[in-house]
């Protein structure tokens, strides 16, 4: 019967009321339209250990946001009758790992005063079933939500200024024990209290930080639209990196929008050259995925050609083949080169 009411639901909407790939989304679903389940039946539940926190100090209320690592839920510790947040990490071999390292960094972070250094309090760890649980501080909204409760048309000046300045201040902590943060962004930027007046913010997330000095190159990390052109095309990044994240983070705050709003890093290094030129040779020549997106560039350029509506103006298959993109990178060389030559050449034609 439960199947058919969400059968009556699909075939007067169109819609299935619960979409969802996986059992955890569908069930995360129904708790945020019709609440959590009764206790007789999470009693009773052969899976409810896959889906609640079971630690016996925490009461499970609410959720409050959720990513590829699992979800983040508001809780009550019963021990001490505070609120607080629990990052529930799911079971995944790779989230496990990721999340044992977010330890490890919190761990360092630890050396910090939470408060003077503008990052969330973290309080320690449990583990539930196979999965791991972060227990931190219960903050208020993030700043995409802050943002958008004014209609997203950008905060005062008088909040701009103390909201980087408390960033700013926890971007030097973090560089004081040699953390990159690699994921900044409003979402990552938590106000303690909206009604408090003068505004604090608090840093969270820890999930993509990894010590200055074990970074990977190549690897890629944050959010499009946010991260570094280092970090987009393959390089050595650094606590500069997170600098970059902050300055697109100034003028979301300003504006109320995103300065490079992109869905991938395609577009968003697009945005980037068409905004502020092309990066340096020297950044292009060692950066291990600029050759994917000048590829990407010349296949948007054959469609283009492809697609002309002047059929007058088509590409025909003899130009398609000659067309750069299907050259390698040793001939687009070799052509490059060879223009170049020429033009000196027509050059001291002219001068002769």
């Amino acid at each position: 019967m439960w199947s058919l009411g969400l059968v009556a639901v699909e075939l007067a909407t169109g819609l299935p009321l619960y979409p969802g790939n996986e059992d955890y989304d569908v069930l995360k679903f129904i708790i945020e339209t019709q609440g959590q389940p009764p206790d007789h039946v999470l009693d009773s539940g052969v899976y409810t250990e896959d889906y609640f926190i079971e630690d016996k100090d925490k009461q499970q209320q609410a959720f409050l946001g959720e990513g590829g690592f699992g979800i983040v839920a508001k809780c009550r510790d019963t021990t001490t009758n505070q609120a607080v947040a629990i990052k529930v990490n799911k079971s995944d071999p790779d989230i496990l790992q990721q999340a044992h390292v977010e330890i490890f960094i919190l761990e360092q972070l630890r050396r910090l005063d939470p408060d003077a250094a503008n990052i969330v309090q973290w309080n320690g760890f449990f583990h539930d079933g196979q999965r791991v649980c972060l227990k931190f501080e219960l903050l208020d909204q993030c700043l995409w939500d802050y943002i958008g409760d004014r209609n997203k048309q950008g905060l005062p000046i008088s909040e701009v200024r103390p909201i980087l300045g408390q960033i700013t201040n926890a971007l030097s902590h973090l560089s004081s024990v040699g953390i990159v943060h690699a994921d900044l962004k409003p979402g990552n930027i938590m106000v303690v209290n909206r009604h408090e007046s003068p505004i604090k913010v608090k840093l969270i997330d820890f999930g993509l930080a990894c010590p200055a000095s074990a970074v990977i190159p190549g690897d890629f990390v944050g959010t499009v639209g946010y991260c570094a052109p280092e970090v987009m095309l393959g390089l050595p990044y650094n606590e500069a990196s997170d600098m970059w994240s902050l300055g697109l983070v100034a003028v979301e705050l300003a504006t109320g929008l995103p300065l490079y709003p992109s869905e991938n890093d395609y577009d968003y290094l697009k945005f980037i050259i068409e905004t502020q030129g092309q990066p340096p040779d020297h950044v292009l020549d060692s950066g291990t995925r600029y050759i994917i997106l000048t590829r990407l560039d010349d296949l948007e350029h054959l469609i283009k050609q492809m697609l002309a509506l002047d059929a007058h103006q088509r590409i025909t298959p003899s130009q398609v083949l000659r067309h750069p993109f299907f050259k390698d990178d040793k001939d687009k060389e070799e052509q490059e080169e060879d223009e170049e030559g020429g033009e000196e050449d027509e050059e001291g034609g002219e001068e002769g």
